[in-house]
């Protein structure tokens, strides 16, 4: 390990090359303030959890809900691209085709990864994968401890400058570095909840988890009343909703394309 200023330096350039690679967003995080963090501790108590379908895809061999950590794991580089309202194909699932939005972030860090591994030989580098399940950790806090925003009353990442509209991934070094948050930023003080209003499943109705029952003050969507299976009930219904298309930009051929719900994402003034 090196001396403090060499660690800067050092992180200083791996942010940097994430901007050069095309990541609108990207910051730091200490590993060890993720682990046994709010998300993870909460969801063996999660309202409806157990009959989440990506339990059926567990690749990690442990509980639903839990991340893997690899041992030698110091810092985790979390970046993110925007997602405007103007653009918004960049999440569209159209039959098996990854969505652009998707095809960005694994570009990003491809390049990313290709040159810690180049620039840094002997570090340890691990891409995560979007879903926990698959092996992935859980973005919104990591972001939040990297800087790069608030958790918002829709239970969303809200950055200063794009609002809620990003889509984050991440990777695991073996370099301890420092930490770029968290942000003090808090755009929902005294807003309308404009987000919560505009849920049509209603998502945000009433409080289901309280610092009492949890042990946590930090809980979703701050007040605990956001109920994860009204959005999975919605995702559902975008799938079944779907309309076959032609979309040049991803086939010549008819395809089945999903527009999942992006009420409390859009509604957000923050970055408008």
């Amino acid at each position: 390990m090196g001396s403090y200023r060499e660690r800067c330096t050092q992180a200083s350039l791996i942010l940097s090359k994430a901007k050069e690679f095309g990541a609108d967003v990207v910051g730091l995080a200490a590993v060890e303030n993720l682990k046994n963090g709010p998300s993870e501790t909460l969801f063996p108590m999660m309202k409806d959890h157990s009959r989440d379908h990506f339990a059926q895809r567990i690749t990690t061999g442990l509980p639903h809900g839990a991340v893997y950590w690899e041992e030698d794991a110091r810092t985790a580089i979390v970046y993110g691209v925007a997602h405007p309202q103007d653009k918004p194909e960049m999440d569209w699932w159209c039959g098996g085709i990854d969505p652009p939005g998707n095809k960005k972030l694994a570009q990003i860090g491809k390049a990313l990864e290709e040159f810690l591994r180049e620039q840094y030989p002997g570090m340890a580098v691990y891409p995560k994968l979007y879903h926990v399940e698959k092996g992935g950790i859980y973005l919104k806090e990591a972001a939040w401890f990297a800087g790069l925003g608030c958790i918002g009353r829709n239970n969303l990442l809200i950055h200063p400058e794009f609002g809620p509209r990003l889509r984050l991934r991440a990777m695991l070094i073996g370099e301890a570095l420092p930490q770029t948050g968290p942000l003090a930023f808090d755009p929902c003080a005294g807003c309308e909840e404009y987000c919560l209003k505009g849920c049509p499943r209603k998502a945000f109705g009433e409080v289901i988890y309280t610092e009492e029952e949890t042990g946590l003050s930090r809980l979703p969507a701050r007040k605990g009343d956001y109920y994860r299976k009204a959005c999975v009930e919605e995702m559902s219904r975008n799938e079944e909703e779907a309309k076959v298309q032609v979309l040049p930009q991803f086939s010549e051929e008819p395809l089945k394309v999903t527009k999942y719900c992006r009420n409390c994402e859009f509604l957000c003034p923050v970055g408008r």
